[in-house]
């Protein structure tokens, strides 16, 4: 008998929306695969909140100045952007970036084109505060890389990898 399980999940607008998941076909080893990829990642994840902690920010604070300073080329640094960038309401962005500003590590200016938009950027500060928490990440992810890599590649279902396979050796 297939059970259902249902998940809220948070579309890119904000609303949240119900999906309805079956179970059937699901092994204890899909399980045991899935937790360890989410251990591997929440380890990881622990290391670099507490290398912000360590550095005088919050975990968020860091992830909004990484945020910025690695948007997609052409993306603009809005508090729109950076709120879909970091799966957060609008509201508590601003909250973010306003206790950053006051540190000194962002600052907001108007856009050329048009005034009324407000764009955030690095301070020095905020790139040299960005330097340091990501240098003492760096190692950290390097080392975890091979774990998080390989709890990944367990996910992968065997139909595609084979799908995978026979793409390779395709003639093009």
């Amino acid at each position: 008998m297939a059970v259902a399980t249902t998940r809220r999940t948070r579309t890119t607008n904000g609303r949240r929306s119900t999906l309805s998941t079956p179970r059937k076909g699901l092994s204890e080893s899909h399980f045991r695969q899935l937790a360890e990829f989410r251990y591997r990642i929440r380890q990881f994840l622990h290391f670099t909140e507490e290398s912000a902690r360590a550095h005088g920010i919050e975990p968020q604070q860091h992830q909004l100045l990484l945020a910025i300073k690695g948007l997609p080329e052409g993306a603009r640094p809005t508090v729109t952007t950076l709120s879909e960038r970091l799966w957060l309401r609008h509201h508590s962005t601003v909250e973010l970036v306003d206790r950053l500003e006051k540190q000194g590590a962002i600052a907001r200016h108007h856009g050329e084109e048009d005034r009324r938009e407000v764009l955030l950027a690095l301070t020095p500060a905020g790139e040299e505060l960005l330097v340091q928490i990501t240098g003492s990440i760096w190692p950290e992810l390097r080392s975890a890389s091979k774990s998080l890599s390989a709890s990944l590649s367990a996910l992968s279902f065997p139909a595609l990898k084979e799908r995978r396979r026979h793409a390779a050796h395709a003639p093009r």
